[in-house]
């Protein structure tokens, strides 16, 4: 696995980093109805060209599996492909904005314990918790953050 900054972002690459998210998604976000999902794919695109650093996950065969997205220290989104989890992916990619970008917060959904645990493991703790997601949806968030 290796990870690549995207400068570029094609269609080709948002429409697969669409797949990996929507994988990611539908294995982590229980709590999330078919409904709900589909809305939230409609924003996903224009997030992904909009995010300052994008850093993508490529396999052996140059195909992404999973993508980070970073604003200034903050870690704005993380998503493994579903078939891929559970083999270092998310902590090599975490790692790697760590190192290259400082990244010591962010905001996870609370009904993800998998994640919130994850981000625990990794060194995070939480400092403040909302009712609602930042687009006032009825989601807790979890702001985390390390000291390291």
């Amino acid at each position: 696995m290796e990870i690549i900054e995207v400068k570029d972002r094609t269609t080709p690459l948002i429409e697969r980093s669409l797949k990996v998210w929507e994988s990611s998604v539908k294995a982590t976000h229980l709590f999330l109805s078919e409904a709900e999902i589909k809305n939230i794919k409609k924003y996903v695109p224009q997030a992904l060209k909009e995010i300052p650093c994008l850093t993508i996950l490529v396999n052996e065969d140059q195909l992404p599996v999973g993508f980070m997205g970073i604003i200034g220290q903050h870690l704005e989104m993380l998503f493994i492909s579903h078939e891929e989890r559970g083999k270092g992916l998310g902590k090599k990619s975490l790692q790697y904005g760590i190192e290259r970008y400082s990244v010591n917060d962010l905001a996870v959904n609370e009904q993800n314990p998998l994640a919130k645990g994850f981000y625990e493991h990794m060194g995070f703790e939480v400092y403040k918790r909302t009712e609602c997601d930042e687009q006032g949806d009825p989601y807790p968030l979890l702001y985390m953050r390390s000291e390291k």
